[in-house]
């Protein structure tokens, strides 16, 4: 008798065999399923780490193509970045390197 009077506590909703259904499997779906919920929301973190990524390299490549449009179109930016970039020096001069 102790048995039929738990049965009889439990709400209705939970005796549903169609609502209990529905529940497993939304269960199976969130946690089991290969495309799972705690997989999509690493991937949704991935992607938008890797956008951030593509902003950034994005904006690496504005200023890059703008340096080289200065280094095309004026000749004392080119002799300017050989100097700096490849120590390059007239035949008349001395360079010194100070290192910090």
């Amino acid at each position: 008798m102790a048995g039929q009077d738990t049965w009889k506590k439990i709400s209705p909703w939970v005796k549903n065999k169609f609502i209990l259904t529905g529940f497993l499997f939304l269960l199976w779906l969130i946690i089991f399923d290969r495309s799972n919920w705690f997989d999509m929301i690493s991937e949704i973190r991935a992607i938008h780490s890797l956008e951030s990524e593509k902003e950034y390299y994005q904006k690496k490549i504005d200023t890059d193509n703008k340096k080289l449009h200065e280094l095309k179109t004026n000749d004392e930016n080119l002799e300017k970045f050989a100097r700096e970039q490849y120590l390059m020096k007239k035949s008349d001069e001395d360079i010194f390197i100070v290192e910090e």
